[in-house]
């Protein structure tokens, strides 16, 4: 009996030594694997059909098979792998206080948010005060005073985009000038050059301006000189909404090429376009000076939202001597009887030489109205300008100014203004990337309170579905180029916007087939379909069709940044590389 306990003690020290000693299962080499896709890599290039590893935040294997396994695998088979959308002119500035998954942009692949045109730094705290005053349905606190602590707040806050900005030529001139037509000294200019190469030793991207609106329409063509040369000796280019996409559209594409010339830098121009019908003829004259431009060696790019409309305000249907000086003086003079007569008779005008009337290029009937403060103004939402003038028994010039003043803003409104013929054209040209120009709401809550353009929710899946996937504008590799890897060597951004060994794991994975934008401009509030996975940074943003929540984004700093190693500005821009 002992002697057969004996041998069962043996036998089993015998197996859980061999149970002790088995081989261990392999554990994942990759924290994600996106296997069996068609690969486009941003380039251009003819897709393959292969898989992408990623380990932490960065691509770390592309090949037609990877044999080691993920922590986490997608099944990629029929759908397109790219590098994540860039949004080249966003304004989330707001909505991503209120909600960080900026879902609007997400869910159509956008992992990084440009942001440009005024800026939300640097603030005085006159321009602190009236940004907390004039908020109407996002509600935030100011806690920021430079464009560096905004957008480093964002990433502390933790929002799932990446975000980056310009710094707004406006918004400089503001600091000093509190919003009127002030022509800067010798001495006021120097230091309106100070803010730009703070705010670019800060990240900042580049020096932006709009320039149809007050304050920005007050700068002269060599204050945005020196500012485009403070930017660029900082390694930044120069953005803009230029200073006419209508009657002076031509003029405002030279000015530009003459700015960018005058750097040393780059420029881009925002949402090209032109503006009323009897400017849609001036598209062929502009292509040709842009790439005559390009040929003689000044890179000149653009950027679009693929819409016959536009949106802004209501200041755009005002001539701006009368905004000089901020909202309150032009309200004030608006309710004065001589003024007021003088600002009708201007708006009347459709064709004005010195400022862009959009009302009149659009009409009151394609003037539709979007967004207000005011809760007793909401109604309107939705309605044309002829229709509420109608409504209250006034011109559509008077309704306008009513409105401005009974709302305490400009008000929110969309001006048909463009041919489709033009916009399917612009889609294709090889320098154009794609922007919103709008924030990056979601159909829910206080973003329900005032509607929108249906570029919100709908410009990047549009690119993809409606002109290339159905119109056949441009093929699916290039417009993923446009949409990736040119407009992140256009801002010269480091291991982004290509899937590259070792580049940051900015990945969208889509269905051609299926990707959809639904929003219209009777129901915007539609979110586009058809993006099933993104990633950002290497953590999932979007997964099965589905935002997670997660922190995802980053600051991404411009190449002056002080906090890397070889940051700073430089003698000038001479001393950077530029991508051609």
């Amino acid at each position: 009996m002992f002697t057969k306990r004996l041998a069962a003690s043996v036998l089993a020290i015998a197996v859980a030594n061999i149970a002790t000693t088995a081989p261990a299962a392999p554990q994942p080499a990759y924290d994600v694997v996106i296997r069996g896709g068609m690969i486009y890599d941003g380039s251009g290039k003819t897709p393959f059909k292969g898989d992408v590893a990623v380990r932490q935040d960065r691509i770390v294997a592309i090949a037609p098979h990877i044999k080691a396994r993920g922590k986490a695998e997608i099944d990629a088979r029929g759908k397109a792998v790219s590098p994540g959308f860039i949004n080249m002119l966003a304004h989330p500035e707001e909505s991503l206080l209120i909600d960080h998954r900026a879902l609007s942009d997400l869910v159509q692949g956008v992992t990084l948010e440009v942001m440009g045109e005024m800026s939300m730094g640097p603030l005085t705290p006159q321009m602190k005060s009236e940004l907390q005053a004039s908020q109407g349905d996002l509600r935030y606190p100011v806690d920021w005073t430079t464009l560096g602590q905004y957008l480093d707040g964002l990433e502390k806050r933790g929002v799932s985009p990446n975000v980056a900005s310009f710094v707004g030529a406006g918004t400089v001139r503001q600091n000093l000038f509190n919003g009127d037509s002030t022509q800067p000294n010798a001495d006021q200019l120097k230091t309106m050059q100070g803010l730009v190469r703070q705010a670019m030793e800060e990240g900042a991207l580049g020096v932006t301006t709009a320039l149809i609106y007050a304050p920005n329409t007050f700068a002269k063509t060599p204050e945005l000189i020196a500012l485009a040369q403070e930017s660029a000796r900082c390694g930044g280019i120069y953005t803009a909404h230029i200073r006419s996409e209508g009657d002076r559209f031509l003029e405002a594409v030279d000015e530009t090429i003459e700015i960018a010339r005058a750097s040393g830098a780059p420029a881009e121009i925002y949402h090209l376009k032109q503006s009323g019908r009897d400017n849609w003829s001036k598209l062929d004259p502009a292509i040709v000076k842009i790439e005559k431009a390009r040929a003689q060696g000044t890179r000149i790019t653009a950027n679009m939202y693929n819409y016959v409309a536009g949106a802004t305000g209501l200041d755009a249907a005002m001539p701006t001597w009368v905004q000089d000086g901020g909202y309150d003086r032009w309200v004030e003079r608006l309710k004065d009887p001589a003024t007021h007569a003088r600002v009708i008779a201007e708006m009347l005008d459709k064709h004005p030489k010195d400022w862009e009337n959009l009302l009149g290029a659009a009409g009151a009937e394609g003037t539709l109205l979007l967004a207000f403060k005011n809760p007793d103004l909401k109604k309107y939402n939705g309605k044309t300008l002829a229709e509420v003038a109608a409504l209250r028994g006034v011109s559509p010039q008077e309704a306008a100014i009513e409105l401005v003043i009974e709302d305490g803003t400009r008000v929110g409104v969309a001006y048909f203004l463009m041919s489709e013929d033009n916009v399917r054209r612009e889609v294709a040209l090889p320098w154009v990337s794609f922007g919103s120009d709008a924030g990056a709401p979601a159909p829910e809550g206080v973003f329900l309170q005032s509607s929108d353009h249906p570029r919100t929710y709908g410009n990047f899946a549009r690119v993809l579905g409606r002109y290339v996937r159905d119109e056949h504008r441009l093929t699916l590799a290039e417009a993923i180029r446009k949409l990736s890897a040119m407009p992140a060597q256009n801002l010269s951004l480091k291991d982004r916007g290509m899937l590259k060994k070792g580049y940051f794991a900015d990945i969208v994975v889509f269905d051609p087939v299926t990707i959809q934008d639904h929003a219209t401009f009777e129901k915007p509030a539609q979110l586009a379909t058809g993006v099933s996975d993104v990633i950002i940074n290497g953590g999932f943003a979007l997964k099965d069709g589905k935002a997670t929540g997660a922190p995802t984004g980053r600051f991404v700093h411009g190449r002056a940044w002080t906090g890397a190693q070889g940051g700073g500005c430089r003698a000038s821009a001479a001393d950077w590389t530029w991508s051609k």
